[in-house]
């Protein structure tokens, strides 16, 4: 067995329009982890986890439609398109059941993915997901949405509800990295995305319970959008459901506090091995 370097990480490989990268022992007998991103990020956000996880998995991250080097979705895209572009790439590799790890706009699609393709995923973490927003969280969100033209939004309010009053010198180095990620966005697949993620919150509502697999629900405390009740209720309404809530934790937390993040991964990976 042997293990895959940064180097080998950062090599690009693209299937039907999709760039992903593959790290970490291609026979490892713990299986693969599939990563995806949320709205505005692209496949190196999940490099905490791809050096933690590379370790002991295959782990695969890839740029959801409209991102990083992937294609634009539709105009008007499904959240079912997304879904399918998962479906494609595991197909294309020849996995076998996987973990899917989704964040964000990530989670509802891995939510999406796990309840359309139950065959291809073994094990589902959803990370600051959102479900079924109150009103006045749905009000907010479509201002946002409905303000999105051809130029991108004002990133520095994005940071704001990422990082709260966080001032620290080590929150400042994140929120650069988290800055140089969205400013690479093009602005048609980001509008096109974020616009299906600000309507999409109530999508699997009443269908949780058909997903039979373990599904580990983890969002932080401090979250206002993916918020802990949030994750707490689909935990309820799965069939093998679990939520955790890290203390303190936002929702950019495995970019900005990776080892609480992996340590949460790694309990839900060892339970149900």
């Amino acid at each position: 067995m042997t293990h895959c370097s940064e180097n080998l990480f950062a090599h690009d490989h693209f299937v039907d329009g999709t760039r992903f990268r593959v790290a970490g022992p291609r026979d490892s007998v713990k299986g693969t982890l599939v990563f995806l991103h949320g709205v505005g990020m692209r496949l190196e956000f999940w490099a905490p986890q791809i050096a933690e996880f590379s370790r002991s998995y295959q782990c695969i991250a890839y740029d959801m439609l409209g991102h990083g080097e992937s294609e634009l979705p539709r105009s008007s895209p499904a959240l079912s398109d997304y879904s399918a572009q998962f479906e494609t790439l595991v197909a294309h590799l020849h996995l076998g059941p996987v973990t899917m790890i989704g964040h964000s706009m990530g989670a509802l699609i891995a939510t999406d993915a796990a309840l359309r393709y139950p065959d291809r995923i073994q094990r589902l973490i959803a990370m600051n997901g959102v479900y079924s927003r109150s009103p006045e969280q749905k009000s907010a969100i479509e201002r946002r949405a409905a303000m999105l033209d051809d130029a991108m939004p004002d990133w520095s309010t994005t940071l704001a509800r990422w990082f709260g009053d966080d001032a620290s010198p080590s929150s400042h180095d994140k929120k650069s990295a988290l800055l140089d990620l969205l400013n690479r966005n093009r602005p048609e697949g980001y509008v096109r995305t974020y616009r299906l993620f600000a309507s999409s919150d109530e999508a699997h509502k009443g269908r949780l319970s058909q997903l039979v697999m373990p599904a580990l629900f983890l969002t932080g405390e401090f979250d206002p959008n993916s918020t802990p009740a949030m994750s707490k209720t689909m935990a309820l309404e799965s069939t093998n459901g679990s939520a955790e809530i890290l203390p303190g934790e936002r929702h950019m937390m495995s970019f900005v506090n990776p080892h609480a993040t992996n340590l949460a991964i790694h309990d839900f990976l060892n339970i149900t091995q």
